[in-house]
């Protein structure tokens, strides 16, 4: 957050300054004398330079980070105030929205403010505890549940929060011995007769983290204890469940280490692959202890704890966040399966993926680094959503409000998309049936489009940096058997419908020196236009066009884009019209700029076309030899769009005949001097009323709109018969 105005850039996140306000209206506009948070960090109180008559205090949120004592999924993502929570609402990705929870009343008046949160596994429910007891928040539902016996809640000092399947998990220190515990409650019931179990424990915690059906408890120096919860019992109101804990490991590790801030349990992923083939009950291959956790120490680094033999391997440093992945959703929707876990830092996301030995995560050439997560500065991450493939991450904005004379601070949500660093990965690895049922898993999402073009972009990207790079030592010759990444690349999106919207947008964001290198491992740029043609896809085959003139040269672009044009009248696309007949007329000139060139390069077909087009020459092109190359050009776009405008007129179509003139530019005025007697003549003027009249309705701006068009054009021509069937309609009796 700043108060600093950014001078020259027209940042969203800095304030903007009003002209007709007084400058003193800015915050802290003559500096800051005096600073100071209060004890909890949600705001930090100011005194500006000069100005003793008043304090300023910014309220801030934090972020739900899965730190310390405190568990978190990922799959929700919340930011929590002083007094709320702001919750990302994601039920359709492409529209993020912050949902405001303003916690009951009667509970944060007097145990203000909110100290701990967390999220149930599957996102729906969530704990929150200030001073004193928690309570639970349903997010289907819009409930919230409460101790009903407030001394029970006031014995409670929360210390940390996990959640265990549907069992909130409670760190409770006893102020009496002080000493701590951990409570267990069943989500459905907040009260002393439904406690399911007390673990007494030896120190304060340090870190904690729960998976499945085990608890991890980190005491300092670096003591880690693992326990196993074991539910006797059906867990309903109904009956009575009871929870039994067995510790199943105990590790103490001298180390010189900083402490960890953050330790997650690694799901056994190969464990789990076995099972699942071998149809071992869920029981059986579950009922091994998790052998592998993540540690993130205070100061950024990331490493991987054995958990039977102690031994730490070091991964990297400098990290603030991480999401452990794998394992973490029972669906098989997820498209973050295939990674291991994310990371995020100065140097922005790090993706992890499993290495393909025998040992996947112990071996050096961990495949993790994934240079292509380039996000948005102004982001920050805040959890990922798994079934869509998109990290949510949290900007800044500014807002005015009437009621306050200082700009507001308003959080907003956005996704980004990592789908194309997954595909790339599975594609790298040659596994292109993983890679098609991935990205056939997100076809219907909304950034589906958008990351098969990233994809292509960055593959190509790198194939062009590669070439260069070749070129400059000694040329390797290249294995014919080898398919390239961008040749695999280019058949997974195959089997899209966008792959010929994706293959051009690539190519208008590339140089066109390196367009072939892209148009042999895509496909023949006239082949892809005939396929869009044929499909009557003609935006996406007017964008090939360009791509022709470069690669097959400009006779075979003018003649598609001949074709096009036709087409694209009898659709009445009169916009894209437009754009090809300035494509033709530009090009028609560059072919008379070199005259010889271009006879060369016209094939018979396509001369016969143009010449078989052009039956008669306006004399307004023979005026000087020089338009000799180019009238059978300029006369075949001339050809189709007087038959066009002769065949709009025929049949009195007259919004179309308008739309067409503003869309193609086309010469109404002359046109209509030479059909006058033609296909633009009235026969009497009550029959030319009525057919006019029911093609041009005047009960509607744009007929009217049009009607006026109409009638400037045939006042210029002095055409006596539309001139008044046109006033009539329009009831302007000067004319």
């Amino acid at each position: 957050m700043s108060t600093i105005r950014q001078i020259g850039l027209s940042s969203v996140s800095s304030p903007k300054f009003k002209p007709n306000q007084d400058c003193k209206y800015e915050p802290l506009m003559n500096g800051t004398s005096l600073m100071q948070w209060d004890e909890y960090g949600y705001r930090l109180y100011v005194i500006e330079e000069g100005s003793l008559e008043r304090v300023i205090a910014f309220s801030f949120g934090k972020c739900c980070l899965s730190r310390g004592v405190s568990g978190m999924t990922y799959v929700c993502q919340v930011i929590y105030g002083e007094d709320r929570l702001l919750v990302v609402q994601s039920e359709d990705t492409d529209e993020l929205k912050f949902l405001h929870l303003n916690l009951p009343v009667s509970y944060i008046s007097q145990n203000w403010p909110v100290q701990h949160v967390a999220a149930s596994k599957d996102g729906m429910h969530l704990a929150v505890a200030g001073l004193h007891g928690l309570i639970l928040y349903d997010i289907q539902l819009k409930k919230w549940r409460v101790f009903g016996d407030i001394t029970q809640e006031q014995k409670i000092q929360c210390k940390g929060l996990l959640w265990l399947g549907k069992i909130v998990v409670v760190c409770n220190y006893i102020d009496s011995s002080n000493t701590y515990e951990l409570l267990f409650y069943p989500r459905y019931h907040l009260d002393q007769s439904s406690l399911l179990c007390r673990k007494p424990l030896l120190a304060k915690p340090m870190v904690m983290d729960a998976y499945q059906d085990h608890i991890l408890v980190t005491y300092r120096p670096f003591d880690v204890h693992i326990f196993h919860a074991r539910l006797l019992g059906e867990l309903s109101p109904s009956s009575t469940p009871d929870l039994q804990l067995s510790t199943v490991r105990e590790l103490s590790i001298m180390t010189a280490k900083s402490h960890p801030t953050a330790m997650r349990f690694i799901p056994e992923q190969l464990q789990r692959e076995l099972a699942s083939n071998n149809h071992i009950s869920s029981s059986d291959s579950l009922d091994r202890d998790p052998a592998r956790c993540l540690i993130l120490r205070t100061n950024g680094e990331l490493s991987i704890l054995d958990l039977d033999d102690g031994r730490e391997k070091e991964l990297t440093d400098s990290v603030e966040l991480f999401w452990v992945t794998c394992g973490q959703s029972g669906e098989k929707t997820s498209l973050i399966e295939e990674i291991s876990w994310l990371d995020y830092g100065h140097r922005g996301m790090q993706v992890w993926y499993p290495s393909p030995g025998a040992d996947p995560f112990m071996q050096e050439d961990f495949l993790q680094l994934d240079p292509e997560l380039e996000f948005d500065r102004e982001a920050y991450p805040l959890g990922l959503l798994p079934n869509a493939g998109v990290v949510v991450c949290v900007s800044q904005r500014m807002s005015f409000s009437a009621c306050t004379e200082f700009p507001c601070f308003e959080p907003s949500s956005q996704a980004q998309t990592i789908l194309h660093c997954l595909l790339r990965h599975l594609l790298q690895r040659d596994k292109k049936e993983e890679a098609l049922r991935l990205a056939q898993l997100s076809a219907e999402k909304p950034h589906f489009s958008h990351c098969l073009e990233w994809l292509l972009f960055t593959v190509f990207d790198a194939e062009i940096s590669r070439q260069n790079a070749n070129k400059n030592q000694i040329s390797v010759p290249k294995h014919a058997g080898n398919c390239s990444l961008l040749e695999k690349t280019c058949d997974l999106i195959k089997n899209f419908p966008e792959y010929f919207d994706v293959v051009v947008s690539v190519a208008r964001k590339t140089d066109g020196r390196h367009w072939a290198d892209l148009f042999s491992a895509a496909g023949r740029s006239t082949e892809l236009f005939e396929e869009c043609f044929q499909r009557r896809w003609y935006r996406t085959a007017a964008c090939y066009i360009l791509v022709i003139a470069k690669l097959e040269g400009p006779a075979v672009s003018q003649y598609c884009a001949l074709r096009l044009l036709q087409a694209t009248l009898d659709e009445s696309l009169y916009e894209l019209a437009g754009e090809l007949v300035r494509f033709l007329l530009r090009s028609g000139k560059e072919h008379d700029e070199t005259p010889s060139d271009s006879a060369d390069r016209l094939s018979p077909r396509f001369l016969g076309y143009f010449l078989f087009r052009s039956s008669y020459k306006k004399p307004s092109l023979d005026k000087s030899t020089s338009f000799k190359e180019q009238s059978a050009h300029v006369a075949s776009v001339k050809n189709i769009l007087e038959s066009h405008a002769s065949y709009l007129m025929s049949g009195k179509e007259l919004s179309k005949l308008v739309a067409f003139v503003k869309g193609t530019q086309f010469d109404l005025v002359e046109y209509l001097q030479r059909e006058r007697y033609g296909s633009a003549r009235l026969e009497n003027f009550a029959s030319g009323l009525e057919l006019i009249g029911q093609k041009l309705q005047m009960g509607t701006l744009q007929s009217r709109l049009d009607a006026e068009f109409l009638l400037s054009h045939m006042c210029s021509v002095k055409f006596k018969e539309w001139i008044v069937v046109l006033a009539t309609l329009l009831r302007r009796t000067e004319v």
